[in-house]
């Protein structure tokens, strides 16, 4: 993952720098945006940038408009930081397609570490296609189809979706699904899951009831 490129998105230079130091450590290449306008710049004029770090509050474009303008031409993977730790800011973000939610203060080991779960995920895809009840997976291609028509997933939601079709049947609690789908041992709580699995639902239409709720454990992908 050496040549990977990220771009680290915050307006303190200090918090910028104790970033850039941890992923150059790894051998990222890192770029540097100090606003919301410098950063959408960059990102359009690079083309190969493979995963953002976006702080929220930011001078002439926060980060919720950066990602909604990102959002309509590129699936990139987006953590977002913020020092603040309400929910609605957490739900805003998953509804804008934020891939991980960070609160400041974070320890920069974890944070890497997300970084690499996801850059591993989204670049080690098994070159195989899955078809389940008119669910058409493209692993390699990081593609879904619902009855020959393509829907459009975030990277969390196609992840979620795949582990979903692969443990079909098995009854799969939050945490397990937590473990697993975002690859490290999250410290966060059920409505990360409960989030993501109601918009998948959504956009998969009438498929979404195959996600079948088990109450007070998690649950159970199943076609009918």
């Amino acid at each position: 993952m050496e040549s990977l490129k990220i771009l680290v998105v915050d307006d303190e230079a200090r918090m910028r720098k104790l970033v850039k130091d941890f992923l150059t450590v790894k051998g990222f290449q890192v770029m540097e945006a100090e606003d919301g306008e410098q950063a959408v710049d960059l990102f359009f004029q690079q083309k190969d940038i493979a995963l953002i770090i976006l702080d929220v509050m930011m001078p002439k474009m926060n980060g919720w408009d950066v990602c909604r303008t990102i959002r309509q031409y590129s699936q990139v993977p987006i953590i977002m930081l913020t020092a603040r730790g309400e929910e609605r800011d957490e739900l805003q973000g998953f509804k804008l397609g934020v891939d991980e939610y960070i609160s400041k203060p974070f320890s920069p080991k974890i944070l890497v570490a997300r970084v690499e779960a996801i850059l591993r995920r989204s670049n080690v895809a098994a070159a195989e296609v899955s078809e389940v009840g008119g669910i058409c997976i493209d692993k390699a291609g990081h593609q879904v189809s619902i009855d020959g028509q393509p829907v459009d997933l975030s990277y969390k939601e196609f992840e979620l979706l795949t582990y979903f079709v692969e443990n079909q049947g098995l009854a799969l609690s939050r945490e397990k699904i937590l473990n697993n789908v975002w690859n490290y041992d999250y410290f966060g709580d059920a409505r990360t899951i409960d989030t993501h699995v109601k918009k998948l639902r959504s956009k998969m239409g009438e498929k979404g009831n195959y996600i079948k709720t088990i109450w007070g454990m998690g649950y159970k992908f199943e076609v009918d």
